[in-house]
């Protein structure tokens, strides 16, 4: 009988690390994908923008864009905000432009007002698209919180990074690299 555990375990152990190896974006990292056209911001009206008049990506030609989704509920979403200002102050004279995507996990968190709120609370000076249909969400072919695209300034999806984000770590570092390349690309 023990060793009839023992072989469980090994082959659960085995089964772990294989997923693990053959597809690492599980645990967070970077999800490979082939670049693809970004699609175009799904609300127009000026109720649905923070910080910023409605934009389409045609007016951000030219620039990297670093779209973050979050939603206010997210503790993980609100401890990559540190980062996310870090970068957005670092490349100031840069080429980057950052959006935040305002997308509710839960009803409560569709109240615009608090978005507002919560938008000045953590300092976020940049545009902030609230997406409460997730018609942004569904176009990007989003799943999680947080999520962070790279598009390139011919205006494809150039990276794709899931989870929490913190200076220094890993996924903040290929972020970062990844944003110096990619303004340093000609569109």
């Amino acid at each position: 009988m023990r060793s009839f555990r023992a072989l469980l375990w090994v082959a659960a152990v085995a089964a772990v690390l294989w997923v693990v190896s053959a597809r690492p974006w599980v645990l967070g990292a970077e999800r490979p994908k082939a670049p693809r056209p970004a699609p175009e911001f799904t609300h127009g009206g000026e109720i649905d923008w923070i910080n910023s008049k409605p934009l389409k990506l045609s007016d951000l030609e030219g620039r990297v864009v670093l779209v973050d989704f979050w939603t206010y509920g997210c503790w993980n979403c609100k401890r990559s905000f540190p980062w996310v200002k870090k970068i957005e102050s670092r490349f100031a004279d840069d080429a980057l432009v950052v959006i935040g995507v305002h997308t509710p996990e839960f009803k409560h968190e569709m109240d615009r007002a608090r978005v507002r709120e919560h938008v000045a609370e953590f300092d976020l000076n940049h545009p902030v698209m609230v997406d409460n249909d997730f018609s942004y969400w569904n176009a990007m072919n989003n799943r999680y919180w947080p999520t962070f695209y790279l598009i390139d300034k011919s205006g494809r999806i150039r990276q794709e990074v899931i989870g929490e984000i913190r200076s220094g770590h890993e996924k903040a570092e290929t972020l970062e690299s990844r944003i110096r390349m990619l303004l340093s690309e000609t569109a």
